[in-house]
């Protein structure tokens, strides 16, 4: 029998992730940009719109999916939505300390990882595009704000669900980027929000066209996890944030 299949089984580290139930995107993402020997262990929290409420309603089952991952001992265990994560100031510290009490495994959060993306690549003026409803575009701007980050252009598209969200074309998302860099000059990085569009392929073209830094929710995810887990982020085809 052939002995030439490889299955790569996580064994340099694994990364335990808690997404939104209606998300079928930010796993084939992170996939991609995470390296050979980085493990992705994935359980769901229901979600499938983006109403204040069901947004809240999220986190009523955060320490069970939490323990679940905890079982599999991962290395880290991310809680993987940004619209959640950033719905207030204090939430992604909030995150954090309920799934470390829970499992007693370091943690983080999509906020965490975007506010350190942009911190290393030196970034406190953004573009951002989301495709959200207008309340939870205003609650990030505001979250941004309250963090030091000044959103200087950008607009959403108001995309309630997480499976419309899948369906939205990627050259959709570059136009926005583009009409938000001719309207609003002076940023210092491109800001697309949300881990359930198709953003990963964009960001090297992006970059190239507008000649500005990009980070996305899914590629802040992964190299902050990487960083957290001590393993080279150094990821070709996904921008400077994975190249530094």
């Amino acid at each position: 029998m052939s002995q030439d299949a490889r299955i790569d089984y996580g064994d340099a580290a694994r990364l335990g992730l808690i997404m939104p139930s209606g998300n079928s995107i930010a796993e084939p993402e992170l996939r991609a940009m995470l390296p050979e020997g980085v493990g992705m262990l994935v359980t769901r929290l229901p979600l499938r719109g983006s109403g204040a409420a069901e947004l809240e309603a999220m986190l009523a089952a955060l320490e069970a999916a939490a323990r679940l991952l905890g079982d599999a001992e991962p290395d880290l265990i991310g809680f993987h939505c940004t619209a959640v994560s950033t719905f207030a100031p204090e939430r992604a510290a909030g995150i954090r300390q309920r799934i470390e009490a829970a499992t007693g495994r370091p943690a983080c959060s999509t906020a965490d990882g975007i506010l350190a993306a942009l911190a290393a690549l030196g970034a406190r003026r953004v573009l951002l595009a989301t495709p959200y409803i207008a309340e939870v575009h205003a609650r990030e701007v505001a979250w941004l704000g309250s963090q030091g980050i000044a959103v200087t252009g950008g607009s959403h598209l108001g995309i309630d669900r997480n499976t419309e969200m899948a369906r939205l074309p990627p050259a959709a998302i570059l136009d926005q980027l583009r009409a938000a860099a001719r309207q609003a000059p002076g940023a210092e990085a491109c800001f697309i929000s949300c881990t359930a569009i198709r953003s990963g392929g964009l960001i090297a073209a992006i970059e190239a066209e507008l000649g500005l830094p990009v980070v996305t929710s899914n590629q802040a995810m992964a190299w902050h996890a990487l960083r957290r887990l001590g393993i080279a982020a150094r990821r070709p085809g996904f921008g400077r944030l994975m190249a530094a």
